[in-house]
């Protein structure tokens, strides 16, 4: 294929990752009408169909598929090549994207940014939240961070954070009504905040672990969340007792609005780190974020 074709590959990376014409055409800057053509010559020299339209949806076919595996992560990787070569400056200077959850964000990402980026104007952080596991050479991110016990032995980890360690935690008013647990099986007669994985689907089991004992339980209760932030809300409100990050109830916890509970059953574990590939060249920009969000201890 001619080099001046990988244009149209680009342009059908955009298409299939977004399932949309109008969306993609928005992010390209040009019209749906010439991006469906681009994509029509593309495919008409390729000689298969990459793309299933209807007046609803756009989907890949097989071939689309495959070819997307294949295309997306090498111009990822060029494009990683073409910025490092391209820093001639000074300065660094380039764009960063992040995909991470929630909760990192808010305890660990944005403090850090927050603090060491106006020593950097021509860096460009985009941070993605989300709270299923990615595959960040294929979607295209810079890095991803994780929990330490969660990134693939494949990949480069900085640790970014402290250790952690979820608590139980309820409001004072709950356990006036309710006597609190003194061990975690107590907690299948209590009313609980559930939290709903991102990645399976399904009810996260509350871990435990006392004396080297690991144990789970599966809890009920009247709310569930896909986030911590409602569920530390709902505990704060008397809705019952949350599973939740000590950081994100430390104060209330000291203020008097939440009790610990089970405190002896709730074992440290690796905190937050930023991954990415280890065959990954690395621009100037991208390091200095590492290099700010790099736990110092």
């Amino acid at each position: 294929m001619a080099r001046e074709n990988l244009n149209d590959l680009a342009t059908f990376v955009v298409v299939a990752k977004v399932r949309s014409f109008t969306k993609a055409a928005a992010e390209l800057g040009v019209s749906p009408s010439a991006l469906s053509q681009t994509i029509r010559l593309l495919e008409e020299r390729l000689g298969y169909r990459l793309l299933t339209r209807t007046t609803r949806s756009v989907s890949t076919t097989e071939a689309g598929e495959r070819l997307l595996g294949v295309v997306a992560p090498r111009l990822h990787e060029i494009e990683a090549e073409l910025e490092v070569l391209g820093e001639l400056r000074e300065r660094p200077a380039g764009s960063v994207r992040i995909t991470c959850s929630e909760h990192a964000a808010e305890t660990i990402l944005w403090p850090k940014l927050r603090d060491g980026l106006p020593d950097y104007p021509d860096i460009k952080v985009e941070l993605f939240i989300e709270h299923s596991f990615t595959d960040i050479a294929a979607e295209r991110f810079d890095a991803g961070v994780r929990l330490g016990e969660s990134v693939e032995k494949d990949m480069v980890a900085v640790r970014i954070g402290p250790d952690g360690r979820l608590v139980a935690v309820g409001s004072p008013s709950y356990f006036e009504r309710h006597a609190p647990p003194t061990v975690p099986q107590d907690l299948v007669a209590h009313s609980c905040v559930n939290l709903r994985l991102a990645t399976h689907g399904g009810l996260y089991a509350w871990e435990f672990e006392k004396d080297g004992r690991p144990l789970r339980v599966r809890v009920e209760g009247q709310l569930t969340f896909n986030t911590i932030r409602p569920m530390v809300e709902a505990a704060l409100a008397g809705y019952g007792i949350a599973f939740v990050p000590e950081d994100s109830v430390v104060e209330h916890v000291r203020d008097g609005r939440l009790v610990q509970v089970l405190d002896e059953w709730c074992q440290p574990f690796a905190g937050f780190h930023l991954y990415y590939p280890s065959r990954r060249q690395n621009s100037s920009a991208f390091q200095t974020i590492v290099n700010l969000l790099r736990y110092r201890g």
